[in-house]
């Protein structure tokens, strides 16, 4: 079931402002001369340069070409609410107002064009810092780059790897004797180094320093 329609405040209130601006905008044109459907038009084209100029700030961010047009028509609204409210004659329109009525279709068009197709240069758009680096992971060492205590007093027999020495204690060699005889017995072949490494629960450094003792 659709929730029914509720009257939102904001919204009332935006199309109240944008109904009176849109009527003001009209009685300027009108009292500039412009007549009939041309006194209509002029208050779409300045709420259209606006919209665009507004869209073009959110989409490709803060630029020059975008907040010059955004001013030019927000001046234009603003001014056709002042100019209605008592401050101008518009009975006997000064010549300034006229000249400008006339003259905005072709600065409309050239902002909307501007604004339609031209790219924002690299140059104007605002810097946005970079996002914090996050902090690079701590790593464990490599449990084959460690030695392993004896687990008693049993003196360690160093062996040497390809890479480094690696301390076997002799306990876990004579240890590893019996699993590789047991290997063999039960198999009939030699216990191999991976497999040692599975049965000692050992890293695979380690494993093979075993190995090398018991080959």
């Amino acid at each position: 079931m659709r929730p029914a329609l509720r009257p939102d405040a904001v919204l009332v209130q935006a199309v109240i402002a944008g109904a009176l601006s849109f009527a003001h905008l009209h009685d300027l044109a009108a009292a500039a001369g412009q007549t009939g459907w041309k006194a209509w038009a002029y208050p779409v084209s300045v709420d259209l340069l606006l919209v665009a100029a507004w869209r073009r700030l959110r989409t490709d961010g803060p630029s020059r070409l975008a907040w010059c047009w955004f001013v030019v028509a927000l001046v234009a609204s603003l001014g056709a609410n002042v100019a209605t409210a008592g401050f101008l004659d518009l009975d006997h329109p000064p010549a300034l107002l006229r000249l400008g009525v006339a003259g905005w279709p072709a600065l409309a068009f050239l902002g909307g064009t501007l604004l339609a197709h031209s790219p924002t240069p690299a140059r104007d758009r605002v810097p946005v810092p970079p996002a914090p680096a996050a902090p690079a992971p701590e790593h464990d060492p490599a449990p084959d780059s460690e030695p392993v205590p004896a687990a008693d007093d049993t003196p360690a027999l160093p062996v040497a790897g390809p890479a480094l020495a690696v301390s076997v204690p002799a306990a876990l060699v004579d240890h590893a004797r019996k699993v590789a005889a047991d290997h063999q017995a039960r198999t009939g072949s030699p216990i191999d180094t991976d497999t040692l490494r599975a049965r000692l629960g050992v890293p695979a450094s380690m494993a093979d320093a075993i190995a090398a003792q018991l080959a």
